[in-house]
């Protein structure tokens, strides 16, 4: 039993960086990577890859980082993208210059993006960091799903800019509304009283006319952007 017990202890000296689970205890890995398990893209709109890592030692011109995709149902895999000291996307196959490097390795931060993403871009991706002599870390993987726009999105937009034109436009309104209300009762408490106006009275009704027009005219053309905007979504 001794001797078996002496076994296990060598058993975690040969295994030091591996991060497996043997015999109930967890090996720490030297490299840890982190990515978003689900990111959703929409065709035609650049989306972003994130991979962030964390490693013991410090980055050197030997960290590598490397991006490879596997289609849906398929076991076979492409290389995107790869880093050492600089980026070199892929010059080949359906991602040939589509790949983007959004990253800062001095910071921890491995990303990439995909520009104009299309449906048949959907799959796994995965991202590798080696940053000598850290080398072993997890695999993490990416799936990516690429959809079109659907009504719900595009409704909201076109709710949000209404909003925007709409709220504007009801406070002028309401604005022009009180002065036209206010206006109409001194008139008439005027006429009633049998008080005439004088000439800078005119005067100044006269600007107080213009003014009151040139608020209508503003919510005419905010109704107008309002009904081209409705006119152009859809």
């Amino acid at each position: 039993m001794q001797h078996s017990g002496a076994a296990g202890a060598r058993s975690y000296i040969l295994f030091p960086l591996l991060g497996v689970l043997f015999q109930g205890v967890h090996i720490v890995l030297s490299l840890e990577i982190n990515v978003d398990a689900h990111v959703r893209g929409y065709v035609g709109e650049q989306v972003k890859l994130k991979c962030i890592f964390k490693s013991t030692s410090s980055v050197t011109d030997k960290l590598t980082i490397d991006w490879t995709y596997r289609p849906p149902s398929s076991s076979r895999t492409e290389s995107i993208f790869h880093y050492q000291s600089f980026q070199y996307p892929t010059t080949a196959g359906t991602f040939r210059d589509r790949i983007s490097w959004v990253g800062d390795v001095y910071k921890g931060d491995a990303s990439i993006s995909i520009n104009n993403p299309t449906i048949k871009d959907n799959g796994t991706f995965s991202c590798a960091v080696k940053n000598p002599p850290d080398v072993h870390h997890n695999i993490p993987m990416t799936e990516l799903i690429v959809t079109e726009r659907g009504f719900g999105t595009m409704l909201s937009s076109v709710a949000l800019l209404s909003i925007l034109v709409f709220i504007p436009s009801t406070v002028v309104v309401v604005l022009l509304l009180v002065r036209m209300a206010r206006k109409s009762v001194g008139l008439k408490k005027r006429s009633k009283s049998g008080y005439k106006k004088s000439s800078i009275e005119v005067s100044d009704d006269t600007d107080q006319e213009e003014e009151d027009n040139c608020m209508a005219r503003l919510c005419v053309r905010c109704a107008e952007c309002l009904d081209s905007d409705y006119e152009e979504t859809y």
